[in-house]
């Protein structure tokens, strides 16, 4: 059963960046790894044959997998870093050290420096990344170094003993390297302006200075200098491969909860990221079973109150997405914008991630329980008296009016039911009208069902705004059907839907699973409208082409088409090459109609 519940876990791991934990049947953290994809990846450990005994024993214990999905690769580098340094799983053998990503610093002091470290000390100072490569680094630092004059000393140049003349340049002034603030040679408030833009540059915002290496290195291979082209067409790559900020190591943030919930008509699903010192530790969604109609409001509270204290946690803050209340002691802060809204993001991505997966399951496992839950979400959307169970939608289909047909495709519960989709060839309606057109379809529709004693839809969708939806209604006042069964039209522009006697028509979210099964039907009555409409046509067109032929008929075109294959192959044919199929007499009828047609 448990290796079934894995294989289960893995068929619905999303393909995305993240950062994957194996347990094993007692609930301890076994491994830490990261992935570009995570399907992929923790697939591979069970669909290969591994040579290394101790990933063969890993993959026998595991019995759960849990995932933090991330925006890119390289937080995922960062998130299984701190996640082993913090959980010393027994399998990582990797990033267990006290070894950290490097950081480039701007120190708090006066005529700043600005330098790479490995160690965060909290003096005032401001670090940016951690970055991944040291080479991203040195390339930055470079750029740096050739546009603004820094200093590299550690002198304390306070004012007073710059005035006093206790310092003497060094050689980084007469090399150019340095503008010798420490004997006043450069002014405080330039310096904080060159300050300012190395901030921007390590925010990832040198426009000017991709732009200036370009034209450096173009001018470099035009001199048929092209090593010196090379150094800076590498510097150039990394530049514009350069992430200034990673959403799951941020200096600036030190202990803090982040919740999220995301929920639909029968559960709630809330997720949880705990920081320490600014990095993402923990992740977890509960999933939450709805027992009355609890706001999104009343299931976040109750699931903040038992998420801090299963993870015993103790941060005094907590970023949510909209306010709530809070044991004392508790700041509640709702991020707008930036870094902390970040967080809030990639909160709330887990939770939808969780929740698509346990859909996924849920539909492997109990296919009932799926079928119950977007029944009863349709209802509510739709704002329906009853589970539309048996859903039909109708398209029309004509080019300027000629061979007008229609289509008619049922879904039931949820799901296609090609069996009963009809195609009707509009009978009543001369030219391109395509509300008559609707008018009669409908009718014909449900008169039969009503007829033969067939079951009725709950609801039908009619491809189209208020003028094809009018029509429809007509059909079922004369059936005597209005109000028995719901109706709705659908206009593909900003795909509104239509309720009869509603001028205000209803937008649902774009990514609700009503909307997608509405538009899967209109789409899927469309495709098979235009596949009948199609074949119509050519039928049509063969028709006219050869059995309007006087003394030309049925069999004899069955005939002819059986050996040339097209009508164009059998209009182009020499008077013997038909003779031999349909005889002479024949043969020179249809010789003579396509020599009139020309």
């Amino acid at each position: 059963m448990a290796e079934a519940s894995v294989a289960l876990q893995i068929s619905t791991l999303p393909e995305s960046p993240g950062v994957y934990q194996y347990y094993d049947s007692n609930g301890k953290l076994l491994y830490v790894g990261k992935a570009i994809n995570l399907k992929k990846r923790v697939n591979s450990y069970f669909t290969k044959q591994h040579d290394n005994a101790r990933t063969r024993l890993l993959v026998k214990k595991i019995r759960d997998i849990k995932h933090i999905v991330v925006a890119t690769e390289t937080d995922a580098l960062l998130l299984e870093n701190n996640l082993i340094k913090k959980y010393q799983p027994r399998y990582n053998v990797m990033l267990k050290d006290d070894k950290s990503y490097p950081w480039i610093c701007i120190k708090n002091e006066r005529f700043p420096r600005v330098f790479p470290t490995r160690r965060l000390i909290k003096d005032g100072s401001e670090y940016f990344g951690p970055y991944t490569s040291m080479k991203t680094v040195h390339t930055l630092l470079d750029l740096i170094k050739e546009l603004y004059p820094l200093r590299t000393c550690n002198y304390d140049l306070a004012e007073e003993k710059i005035q006093a003349g206790k310092y003497k340049v060094c050689l980084e002034y007469h090399l150019g390297n340095c503008a010798g603030p420490c004997e006043a040679h450069f002014s405080e408030a330039a310096y904080n302006e060159n300050i300012e833009a190395i901030r921007n540059i390590v925010k990832g915002n040198f426009k000017d200075s991709l732009s200036r290496f370009k034209k450096q290195m173009k001018q470099y291979a035009k001199d048929l200098k092209f090593e010196d082209a090379q150094r800076v067409k590498e510097k150039i790559d990394v530049l514009e491969n350069y992430q200034s900020k990673s959403t799951v190591v941020n200096p600036k943030i030190n202990n803090v909860d982040v919740f999220t919930i995301i929920s639909d008509e029968s559960y709630g699903y809330v997720n949880f990221l705990q920081l320490s010192f600014g990095a993402i530790i923990r992740s977890h969604t509960l999933e939450i079973k709805k027992k009355l109609d609890e706001t999104d409001v009343e299931l976040l509270q109750l699931a903040v109150i038992e998420l801090r204290q299963r993870f015993n946690s103790q941060s005094k803050e907590i970023y949510v997405p909209f306010k709530i209340s809070a044991e004392e002691g508790i700041k509640v802060h709702i991020p707008k914008v930036g870094d902390k809204k970040h967080l809030l993001d990639l909160s709330e991505r887990n939770a939808k991630y969780y929740r698509m997966e346990r859909f996924k399951q849920a539909k492997i496992v109990d296919p009932d329980r799926h079928e119950k839950r977007i029944m009863a979400q349709m209802k509510k959307d739709l704002r329906l008296s009853e589970e539309p169970r048996h859903i039909e939608c109708f398209d029309n289909s004509n080019i300027q009016g000629t061979h007008p047909v229609a289509a008619c495709v049922v879904f039931k519960n949820g799901k296609p039911s090609k069996k009963d989709y009809r195609k009707f060839n509009i009978k009543t309606v001369e030219g391109p009208d395509d509300f008559a057109s609707m008018e009669e379809v409908v009718y014909r529709r449900y008169k039969r069902l009503k007829e033969e004693g067939q079951p009725l839809p709950q609801l039908i969708i009619i491809d189209g705004g208020k003028g094809q939806l009018s029509s429809a209604l007509k059909s079922l006042d004369q059936l005597g059907l209005r109000g028995k069964i719901a109706i709705i039209g659908i206009a593909k522009r900003l795909e509104e839907l239509f309720y009869p006697d509603d001028p205000i028509p209803l937008y649902l979210d774009k990514k609700s699973e009503t909307l997608k099964i509405i538009q899967q039907l209109r789409n899927e009555a469309h495709r098979f409208g235009i596949t009948f409409h199609r074949d119509k046509r050519s039928k049509d067109a063969l028709n006219t082409a050869l059995e309007t032929i006087p003394g030309i008929g049925e069999k004899t075109v069955v005939e002819l088409l059986r050996h040339f294959k097209s009508t164009k192959r059998i209009a182009n044919a020499t008077f013997d090459e038909l003779a031999k199929i349909v005889g002479a007499s024949r043969a020179k009828k249809i010789v003579m109609h396509f020599q009139k047609t020309e």
